[in-house]
């Protein structure tokens, strides 16, 4: 096949006219005919059939009309970048990317690449809305793109995250909402909201999050859309209207300190920033396998401009074919070593659909019982489940209605779960292992499925028993013929009994329900109680108040405590990426609260609880690491589980939990898939 009887093939199939093509070719029309048929013969397939006077594509022309004109169009730009090179130039790079990449991220790259390749001649397309970028990019037009939109889903297009990009709220530095640390969409119905126009990556990223969110721009009072920066700079600076912006955007106005940024919940993580190329040029250049100066000169300077982007820090690989020649150093002078991968949003695709089909979900969590916040609280308060199920394939158009219960105890959740009412159920250890077994003593089969820890405790503390001041009671051996309140069905409860079995005083202490013996806000109680068995963070609360004071001062059975996240079996088995979905959202709450150093405050505010009380708790970034009862886990531990039933198993009534099938209980490999997705 000859280029040159493809230019003409294509110019007959855009006319559907021998006659006209061979007067727009200024050839005649026989010589046109016979062209084509050289054509055919070569590819040992007819092309057009003929319908009378009329004639229309065959399959493989139609085919040949999509792709053919993209070996048009690199045959003209290789005789254009050979002539450069004859003349002593290196050729051209084009990049594309919107105005904030062009204005911010790009400079100091491109600074970079002038530096080391001096020769190579750089120019900067500039795209208002991202199809336009998409088709410069498909047709060849620059050789690479720089988006946080998404081109995934068009199979023509290759591309690898590159950085990251954070959206946020931005106002006036005069604006009532400017000193606010944190915000939510969901606080702003009633203001002022200035808005680029479709096509926009804000714009689509805005709309993509409200509606995994259920909520519309119809919703805010008032939207003005606008057309270009400035203007939503005049209306932000003069109108005192809240904008939606990465953080390319305003640089210098934030930084001079006329507008603020403040994060938003829904936005709590970044989204990745993206280098793309058309696939076909990434197979050229695979096939580009020799040194400067041989093969494919003008593919060249794109070969080493995405090895240096590549090159760069927290840089995941994968957009350059295998076979490609490693860069040398001096192809690649910028740091090589990754930090470790983060969590991120996923990037939208810049065609947002709407959904049709629904689901529901009931996740069941202990929202004051702080080392279970990330696995439901965070999760629920960032919107992060909306945004990780999945919405493609079997689940593509799902409308999801996720909801959240929440519950004093794991009591409550393992009844549900039990029942199916509950899907997902966030539980300490003892509750945990009632779930496997189903509330049954012959069950062999459990009910649900231990995909992750949430959190951990080695010494065991995560549980205690507390005493009044002025109790006479110092030690555990103190409790027999004594009465002991527990939240029956807790880890608290759990650890109650296996320390009385292992002093031997068991069958001598009372235990009764701490809802009907629980100390009151006035330190009294409805019952007598001598000591009341709670989990953290309430008897650090009861503590904190100087009201009680800790019985036990040693962990008398060595076991550690911890918290999982169990989901009923059928839905694990029928619905596997709702699992893994949700653990995706686990990884990125604890990522969220391991490096916000706001977390504890505003998981504070939304629990209603003293601020230092979560701070101890569960180990954050405003931590003190030496006092702090919970650390963030989510590995799943063989040995821990084994020790607790074993101890648990030779106490009268739990005989029953020595029966569950440890390797068909837990399922590890859900917690591998979300973290390979990060």
């Amino acid at each position: 096949m000859e280029i040159y009887q493809l230019k003409v093939f294509l110019e007959v199939a855009r006319c559907l006219s021998f006659t006209e093509a061979a007067d727009t070719l200024n050839l005649t029309q026989p010589a046109v005919s016979a062209k084509i048929k050289c054509l055919e013969c070569s590819l040992e397939t007819p092309l057009f059939k003929r319908l009378g006077r009329r004639i229309e594509l065959t399959q493989v022309g139609k085919y040949l009309l999509d792709e053919g004109q993209n070996l048009v169009d690199l045959e003209s730009r290789l005789v254009a970048e050979i002539e450069e090179i004859k003349q002593g130039k290196f050729s051209t790079l084009k990049i594309g990317c919107m105005p904030d990449v062009l204005s911010n991220w790009l400079p100091s790259v491109l600074y970079e690449y002038r530096r080391v390749y001096p020769d190579v001649q750089t120019k900067c397309l500039q795209f208002d809305a991202v199809e336009p970028l998409y088709r410069a990019i498909k047709t060849g037009e620059v050789d690479v793109g720089v988006s946080d939109m998404s081109f995934s889903a068009f199979d023509e297009i290759s591309e690898v995250a590159i950085g990251s990009v954070h959206y946020s709220l931005v106002v006036s530095s005069s604006h009532q909402l400017a000193q606010r640390p944190w915000l939510s969409l969901k606080e702003l119905t009633d203001q002022a909201w200035v808005l680029p126009p479709d096509g926009v990556p804000g714009r689509i990223m805005l709309q993509k999050r409200m509606q995994e969110l259920g909520l519309h721009l119809t919703d805010f009072a008032h939207v003005e859309i606008v057309d270009a920066a400035s203007l939503m700079r005049t209306y932000l600076l003069q109108g005192h209207y809240l904008g939606f912006v990465s953080d390319f955007e305003f640089q210098m106005e934030c930084e001079a300190g006329l507008l603020r940024r403040i994060p938003l919940e829904e936005f709590a993580l970044g989204t990745p920033l993206f280098l793309m190329m058309a696939k076909r040029l990434g197979r050229a250049l695979g096939l580009a396998g020799q040194p400067a100066g041989r093969g494919s000169l003008g593919l060249e300077p794109v070969r080493q401009f995405v090895a240096m982007v590549q090159s760069q820090p927290g840089v995941a690989r994968g957009i350059l074919p295998k076979g490609l020649p490693q860069p040398k150093p001096q192809d690649a002078p910028l740091a090589t070593t990754a930090p470790p991968t983060v969590p991120r949003f996923q990037a939208p695709n810049f065609l947002v659909r709407a959904g049709s089909a629904s689901g529901t979900e009931t996740i069941s969590t202990q929202n004051r019982t702080i080392q279970t916040v990330t696995a439901g609280l965070i999760i629920q308060r960032l919107g992060l489940l909306e945004h990780f199920l999945p919405r493609e394939g079997r689940y593509s158009g799902v409308q999801y209605r996720l909801q959240w219960s929440d519950y004093s105890s794991g009591a409550p959740i393992v009844a549900g779960l039990e029942a199916q009412k509950i899907d997902i159920g966030v539980l300490g250890d003892y509750p945990l292992l009632l779930s496997a077994a189903a509330g049954d003593s012959t069950a062999t089969a459990a009910g649900t499925r231990l995909i992750s820890f949430v959190a951990s405790n080695l010494d065991g503390t995560g549980n205690d028993i507390i005493v009044p001041q002025h109790s006479t009671l110092d030690c555990i051996d103190d409790l027999a013929g004594r009465v002991i309140a527990v939240p029956f069905g807790s880890a608290a409860h759990g650890m109650v009994m296996r320390s009385l079995h292992h002093r031997h005083i068991l069958n001598a202490v009372t235990l009764t329900s701490i809802d009907s013996a629980g100390p009151q806000r006035s330190g009294r109680s409805t019952c007598p109680a001598d000591g009341y068995a709670y989990f953290a963070p309430f008897h650090e609360i009861a503590k904190h108040r100087g009201q009680f004071r800790r019985l036990l001062h040693e962990n008398l059975d060595g076991l550690p405590t911890f918290h999982g996240v169990v989901i009923r079996a059928d839905l694990a088995e029928q619905y596997p990426e709702i699992a893994v979905a949700y653990l995706r959202a686990l990884l990125a709450a604890q990522y969220w609260y391991a490096t916000q150093p706001m977390a504890t405050t505003l998981v504070n505010r939304w629990v209603n609880m003293d601020a230092a009380i979560v701070t101890k708790t569960l180990r954050s970034s405003a931590s003190d690491r030496a006092d702090v009862v919970y650390l963030p886990e989510t590995q799943l531990r063989t040995d821990w589980l084994q020790a607790h039933i074993q101890q648990l198993g030779q106490i009268s009534g739990q005989e029953h939990l020595g029966q569950i099938n440890l390797d068909r209980w837990m399922q590890p490999e859900f917690l591998a898939k979300a973290v390979a997705l990060i």
